[in-house]
């Protein structure tokens, strides 16, 4: 819960910098919040979810 929260707050971070930027318009920056919406509400969200979680455990993994 907390890496998905976290990972949402980035994202959502990274969309305003690039909408205040010019990088990206209002409506595509819309229909990419919406089709994440609605992908969450799919069968790919758990396997989208699995390699996420396996990511964040191989970053973790990661030693210095």
């Amino acid at each position: 819960m907390a890496i998905s929260l976290s990972v949402v707050l980035l994202l959502g971070i990274i969309l305003v910098v690039l909408m205040r930027g010019g990088s990206i318009k209002a409506g595509p920056a819309i229909v990419a919040v919406l089709f994440g919406f609605f992908l969450a509400s799919t069968g790919m969200a758990d396997d989208i979810q699995r390699f996420l979680d396996s990511i964040a455990e191989m970053i973790n993994s990661i030693s210095f």
